[in-house]
């Protein structure tokens, strides 16, 4: 059985507070088990969680701050001590290489795990997946930062009552899907007449960025987005120097992107009452809003289906 969640490990920005860890994310998504950003503390988070280091298939990092990075180093050595059977790819901004060398071999330890280091070298620059795409995107930040998001491809549902009405079944439903059409008893089906489409699925992920391209391509149709929201507007000037987003940009985004699912976390610790993000927010999206919190699990709304053509 498939299951697309996000499970949230700290929601903190710079500073964490007695309520907010440091940053850290795991994305579920069918066979994929995603790490993104996992800031300080993130390995002893996954233990609240029920996900554990084996569970890992890959590592996105948005960009060498500290707190969307100092947990690599206990998360690189807990592939190892688990002796992980399979490879791990890493993504990260490859002007940053040099730092994911120190975090890698920050201590010594005995490396058995097998890590694919893949560096992000442009934007735009996608890799392939099982269940679809990831895409990175270049944001706007003082240091060279890429947000990211899976692109599951469109496909088509086929509909059980249409089919047992044309009579068709068994392998002759392979065979109607793959060429596109079936003549039954004289007539002719179409793969349309006995399906309906199913668009593909979005995960967005963005951290911190001013206002950009990158956030719209990124954000685009996503069914769920993750989107840092460090500032309040009463800070939007402060927030526009130091290149990060307020509550109420980013739910402008959503809402200007179609997003289902709007996530904000990534919270500056001069904000102890989550319920202003809430009503900030709010004033500019009216969809499906949740203010993230530690050792949450937020799931991906259900498919969209649309009629096929």
């Amino acid at each position: 059985m498939s299951m697309r969640e996000l499970v949230v490990l700290g929601t903190a920005s710079q500073t964490p507070t007695r309520q907010r860890n440091h940053n850290g994310y795991v994305l579920r998504w069918d066979g994929e088990v995603i790490l993104f950003d996992p800031g300080e503390g993130s390995q002893r988070q996954l233990l609240h969680t029920g996900v554990t280091a084996t569970d890992l298939t890959r590592i996105c990092v948005t960009h060498f701050h500290g707190d969307h990075c100092l947990g690599l180093p206990g998360m690189i050595q807990r592939l190892s001590l688990d002796r992980v059977p399979h490879p791990v790819p890493v993504h990260f901004p490859a002007g940053g290489a040099e730092y994911f060398a120190r975090l890698r071999h920050a201590s010594s330890f005995h490396e058995t795990a097998e890590l694919a280091v893949e560096p992000i070298v442009s934007d735009g620059q996608r890799i392939d997946l099982r269940c679809g795409t990831l895409e990175a995107r270049r944001l706007r930040h003082p240091i060279e930062t890429y947000g990211y998001r899976l692109v599951e491809p469109d496909g088509v549902r086929t509909l059980p009552d249409r089919l047992a009405g044309y009579g068709i079944s068994g392998p002759a439903v392979g065979e109607l899907l793959r060429v596109g059409h079936l003549d039954v008893d004289g007539r002719r089906v179409t793969r349309g007449q006995v399906s309906e489409a199913r668009p593909g699925q979005r995960f967005a992920f963005v951290m911190d960025t001013g206002l950009c391209d990158g956030v719209y391509a990124l954000a685009e149709r996503a069914d769920l987005l993750v989107i840092e929201a460090t500032f309040l507007t009463s800070e939007a000037a402060l927030a526009a120097e130091v290149g990060h987003l307020t509550a109420a940009q980013a739910a402008r985004v959503a809402t200007e992107s179609g997003v289902r699912r709007l996530v904000l976390t990534h919270f500056s610790q001069r904000y102890a009452d989550p319920a202003r993000f809430v009503a900030e927010a709010r004033e500019h999206f009216t969809g499906d809003l949740v203010v993230a919190t530690d050792l949450s699990t937020v799931p991906v709304p259900p498919r969209a289906v649309a009629s096929a053509g």
